[in-house]
C-alpha cells in the first residue's frame, strides 16, 4: 500500500469515527422533556405576565407590553383581546365569582373585567396615579385587590363600586392577594421594613404577621390543600407557609439567585412554584420537600397556574411564550 493510499484510508477512518460520534450524540443528546410544551404568542414582545384558570376550561393571561388579555386552550389555541386603554400594562388576572375574568391595569389605574366571549369593561380606581398589583376573588362574592400608591386593600363589586381599607404599616407595598380557607383575604407586603403577610377580614380588619427572613420580597400567595397559605420569597429564595393563626414556616427550596416568583396549588395536593432566574418549576410537598423540573429553554418564567386536569401552566416574559408542564407523563421523547 502506497503512502497516498494510506493517507486516504486514514482520512476515511477519521471520517467514519466522526460520523459514529455524531450518530451517538444524536441518539443520546437530541432528546427533549415531553412534560413541557410551549406555545409562542403572535407577538414575542407581548411580555405575558400572570395566568389563571378560567371558568371556561381555558387559561387566561395578561400581556403587559401589548395591552392585551390572552386566552389559551388546553391544545394551545390562542386568542387575544386588545384593551380599550393603550399602554395600560395589564398585570394580574383572576377568575371572578360572576363567571368572568378580572384583571388590573398597573399603568392605567383601572380594574378590568372580560367575559369569556371577550367583552371588556374598565373601572377607574379613585386614586391619582393608582398602581394596582394583585387581584383575587373573595368568598363574599367580591373581587379584592392591592394598590401600592394608596397603601390599601380594595374591594370591587360586579358593578364596579369600590371600597378600600388602609394597611397599618406605612408604605408596606402590598403586592399579591388570595382568599384563605378562613373566609379572609391574605396578601403580601413586599417593602423591606414591612416584610409581612397581611390578613384582612370582609369587614376590613387588617392583621400583619412578620416573616422571619428579612427583606424576603414576596411574590405570589395562594391557599394550599393543607389549610394554610403559601407564598413565594423572591429574595429569600424560599417558599413560605403561614397558618390561619399566623404561625410561619419557611423552606429553603430555591437555588441561589433564582428569584422564586409565583406559587399555585395543584390538584395533586402539592404547591408549584417557578423560579424567574433559575428557569425551573418546583413541586413542593406539604412537608416542604421540593422536586425541581428544569424548563428546557432558558427564559424568565413569571406567572403560574394549575388547570383542572393537573397540568401546570406558566408565562415566560422574555421569550413571549405560554408553557405547559404535565407532571403525569413520561420524561423523555425523541431519540434515546
Amino acid at each position: 500500500m502506497g503512502r497516498r493510499q494510506r493517507q486516504r484510508w486514514i482520512i476515511a477512518l477519521v471520517a467514519l469515527c466522526l460520523l459514529a460520534t455524531l450518530a451517538w450524540f444524536v441518539q443520546t443528546r437530541l432528546r427533549y422533556d415531553r412534560r413541557f410544551t410551549e406555545f409562542v404568542l403572535p407577538s414575542r414582545a407581548a411580555r405575558p405576565t400572570f395566568i389563571t384558570a378560567g371558568p371556561d376550561g381555558a387559561l387566561w393571561f395578561t400581556e403587559m407590553a401589548a395591552a392585551r388579555i390572552g386566552r389559551i386552550t388546553a391544545g394551545g389555541g390562542i386568542s387575544e383581546f386588545a384593551l380599550p386603554t393603550a399602554n395600560s400594562a395589564p398585570y394580574s388576572i383572576a377568575a371572578g365569582p360572576d363567571g368572568n375574568l378580572w384583571f388590573l391595569e398597573f399603568d392605567g389605574g383601572r380594574v378590568g373585567r372580560i367575559t369569556p366571549a371577550g367583552q371588556i369593561s374598565e373601572f377607574v380606581i379613585p386614586v391619582r396615579g393608582a398602581q394596582p398589583v394583585g387581584i383575587a376573588a373573595g368568598r363574599d362574592g367580591k373581587m379584592w385587590f392591592t394598590e401600592i400608591r394608596s397603601n390599601r386593600v380594595w374591594r370591587v363589586d360586579s358593578a364596579g363600586a369600590m371600597l378600600s381599607y388602609a394597611i397599618p404599616t406605612r408604605a408596606a407595598m402590598p403586592r399579591m392577594i388570595a382568599a384563605g380557607p378562613d373566609g379572609n383575604m391574605w396578601f403580601t407586603e413586599a417593602a423591606p421594613h414591612a416584610n409581612a403577610i397581611g390578613r384582612i377580614t370582609p369587614q376590613g380588619v387588617v392583621t400583619e404577621f412578620r416573616v422571619p427572613t428579612a427583606n424576603a420580597s414576596f411574590g405570589c400567595i395562594a391557599a394550599g390543600h393543607d389549610g394554610a397559605m403559601w407564598f413565594a420569597e423572591e429574595l429569600g429564595e424560599r417558599a413560605g407557609r403561614v397558618t390561619m393563626a399566623g404561625v410561619m414556616t419557611e423552606y429553603a427550596v430555591g437555588a441561589p439567585g433564582s428569584l422564586p416568583t409565583c406559587i399555585a396549588a395543584a390538584p395533586d395536593g402539592a404547591m408549584y412554584m417557578n423560579e424567574g432566574y433559575g428557569n425551573r418549576i418546583l413541586r413542593i410537598a406539604a412537608d416542604g420537600t421540593a422536586t425541581a423540573y428544569r424548563i428546557p429553554r432558558p427564559g424568565h418564567p413569571y406567572g403560574i397556574a394549575a388547570a383542572r386536569d393537573g397540568t401546570i401552566w406558566y408565562t415566560d416574559q422574555h421569550r413571549g411564550v405560554i408553557g405547559r408542564f404535565d407532571p403525569g407523563v413520561g420524561r423523555w421523547t425523541g431519540a434515546r
